[in-house]
């Protein structure tokens, strides 16, 4: 049976002390950064993604959670790759079981790279079909991870072309002070209008004035020039 100590020696085996340089600038792990206080070391995401799929049968759940408390970035990358094979995998007892580790280790998804490779994949699929009103908690929590959860579980629900939390969510996250949830808002509504553009023109109408310019630009990102300078120029 693996263990977690079998995946964080693997990891350290992979690290490259200059890509780890690289990724901490990335990722803002600096200080005055959203990062700030975490620590990578340097392995690359098709790695960790090799490491996760040598290990996601024999890791326990209850080791893959302890992997997700690490302090350092990659261990908790693994981890959520880890979980996400195992929610894919599992049966819906299991799933359940996944669901609950992500939602108990929120404040250790503390980045934009974490959210975007578990919430998706995870918290959002798993409500599918259930009571959503976690999502309401997390988007009003003061931890900016949690808010870009919430938003980042409505992926699910879009490709399933049930767009109604993506705009419930957007227009709660209108004002929210932070860009890395603007920015996820903003990508959710794209993901809208690649399927529906007139269900996201129509979001849109009500509440582009209002919107902060990065979610904005990210909203309409696919649109055509001209259509993208009518919003932009405010003469929609």
């Amino acid at each position: 049976m693996a263990t977690t100590a079998d995946v964080r020696r693997e990891l350290a085996s992979l690290a490259d002390p200059r890509r780890a340089e690289s990724v901490s600038r990335f990722l803002q792990m600096v200080p005055g950064g959203y990062g700030e206080g975490d620590r990578a070391i340097g392995v690359s995401v098709p790695e960790q993604r090799g490491v996760a799929g040598r290990y996601w049968r024999d890791l326990s759940l209850a080791d893959t959670a302890t992997l997700l408390t690490g302090g350092v970035h990659e261990e908790r990358l693994t981890s959520l790759f880890i979980l996400v094979r195992k929610f894919t995998k599992g049966d819906e007892e299991e799933q359940g079981r996944v669901f609950d580790v992500v939602l108990a280790n929120t404040a250790q998804i503390n980045n934009w790279d974490l959210v975007d490779s578990s919430a998706p994949y995870i918290v959002g699929p798993w409500l599918i079909d259930k009571d959503r009103s976690e999502l309401d908690r997390l988007a009003e929590s003061s931890l900016l991870w949690d808010r870009r959860i919430a938003v980042m579980a409505t992926h699910a629900f879009i490709k399933a072309g049930d767009f109604h939390w993506t705009f419930r969510l957007g227009e709660r996250l209108l004002r929210d002070p932070h860009d890395l949830v603007h920015k996820a808002v903003g990508w959710m509504l794209r993901e809208v209008g690649n399927r529906d553009r007139a269900a996201e023109e129509e979001f849109l109408a009500r509440h582009y004035r209002d919107m902060p310019r990065v979610m904005l630009r990210y909203a309409i990102e696919k649109f055509e020039p001209q259509r993208r300078q009518e919003y932009l120029s405010g003469m929609v």
